[in-house]
């Protein structure tokens, strides 16, 4: 199988399943799907890998789905990271210009500055993402380099992790034979996905359900203001379910999957669904209403505690875009409509835009993060031809360096 330089891998490791999105870039920053692969995850608890073993056998299964549809082997990647231990906050620098006229050098100074937080040892900065910078008390300025003043001001969104579960989820691919180039926070990558630049512009809450966490991002005036993760997720409607309708997970997940829905009120009681029992006992055949009712206490916990999260944070006043929801569980028949009322906005399903090639095969929410890695990856190779010079490269050539020091 031949390698070709040029295409640019996502690799998802979620709780529920690991997906692997490769892409060519076309002109003009776009990019063409060549080849998708997709394998249940094994080896995760709530994003974080518990089981190195399983984990890898999961990466190689939907990393081999996506070679042979590629026709390519896949040696790279850009890998996204979540879980519980993610943690946002913001903070700003302020320098003095060193020529009376703000130059490269200046902004480099300003974020430098507004990194300067404490951080426990046991964490890394994963993002450093600028909202605006402030020029001689002249905010709003999203463009500084070449302007005139005394004094610049950054405000940045800063997005922390676990220095471990970094080295896991680098350690897992390397295994596979895949070298991660950059490591992403998966919900920035949803975003880079889903969302237009209206949205972001406007004010919108990303919505990102996945397996074990449920993962939120505020965007406002074209830049991140809050991120937060949920523990809960689409694992925990399927823990639910196979509790509620005695049934092995298994099972639990692949009836949520194919009939599931979020309002039990809009689900018809002569419709039914057939229940696999443990022990070896016969199958159950249940109304699909039982099977509505259990999902949607859930949901609305799910939904509610993000409504409360982005009260709390200050910013509801300012998604005048809406709500996107993303991630697996955005599958499920009627959560639009659930989260309108839990939200009071307009809500849509978020699914990947402006990709060419097989995009019909990306066509859904659980694509979401894997297509935004490769479009996030697309846009750091134009700058840095297939480097490693991304935003995390630091933290990439640290845990590289110490998988290769272990191993």
């Amino acid at each position: 199988m031949s390698v070709k330089l040029d295409l640019i891998v996502g690799l998802d490791i979620g709780t529920t399943s690991v997906t692997v999105v490769a892409a060519s870039i076309k002109e003009g920053g776009q990019i063409d799907i060549v080849g998708v692969g997709t394998a249940p995850s094994r080896g995760l608890r709530k994003g974080v890998v518990i089981n190195i073993e399983a984990t890898v056998n999961s990466i190689t299964k939907a990393l081999a789905q996506a070679e042979t549809m590629a026709g390519s082997e896949l040696t790279t990647a850009f890998a996204a990271l979540s879980g519980n231990h993610i943690r946002g906050l913001n903070s700003h620098g302020i320098v003095a210009i060193k020529n009376k006229e703000v130059s490269a050098f200046d902004i480099e100074r300003v974020i430098e500055a507004a990194k300067a937080v404490a951080i426990p040892v046991d964490r890394e900065i994963l993002h450093v993402l600028p909202q605006e910078f402030v020029i001689d008390e002249q905010d709003g300025i999203r463009e500084p380099i070449g302007i005139s003043g005394v004094r610049l001001e950054a405000r940045v969104h800063i997005v922390t992790g676990a220095v471990a579960s970094a080295q896991n989820v680098v350690k897992c691919a390397n295994r596979c034979g895949l070298a991660v180039e950059d490591i992403m926070l998966g919900a920035l990558a949803s975003g880079q996905a889903v969302l237009t630049a209206e949205e972001r512009e406007l004010g919108v809450l990303l919505v990102d359900i996945g397996g074990g966490t449920t993962d939120l991002v505020i965007y406002h005036a074209g830049a991140v203001k809050h991120t937060a993760v949920l523990p809960l997720g689409g694992a925990h409607i399927t823990n639910d379910i196979a509790a509620g309708l005695r049934t092995p997970i298994a099972a639990a997940e692949e009836i949520k999957c194919r009939a599931g829905a979020a309002i039990a009120a809009a689900v018809s009681p002569h419709e039914t669904v057939e229940v696999p029992s443990t022990g070896g006992r016969i199958p159950r055949v249940l109304s699909r209403n039982v099977l509505a009712e259990i999902v949607q206490p859930r949901v609305e916990e799910i939904l509610s505690l993000a409504q409360r999260e982005v009260i709390k944070a200050g910013f509801y006043d300012h998604l005048t875009g809406g709500v996107v929801i993303t991630g697996g569980t955005a599958n499920l028949n009627g959560i639009t409509r659930i989260a309108e009322k839990a939200f009071n906005l307009p809500v849509r399903i978020g699914t990947p835009l402006a990709v060419g090639g097989l995009a019909e095969l990306v066509n859904g929410p659980q694509y979401a993060t894997a297509v935004g890695l490769a479009q996030l990856g697309s846009s750091s190779t134009q700058r840095s031809p297939r480097a490693g010079k991304g935003k995390f490269s630091s933290i990439v050539r640290r845990v590289s360096s110490w998988i290769s020091e272990q191993f």
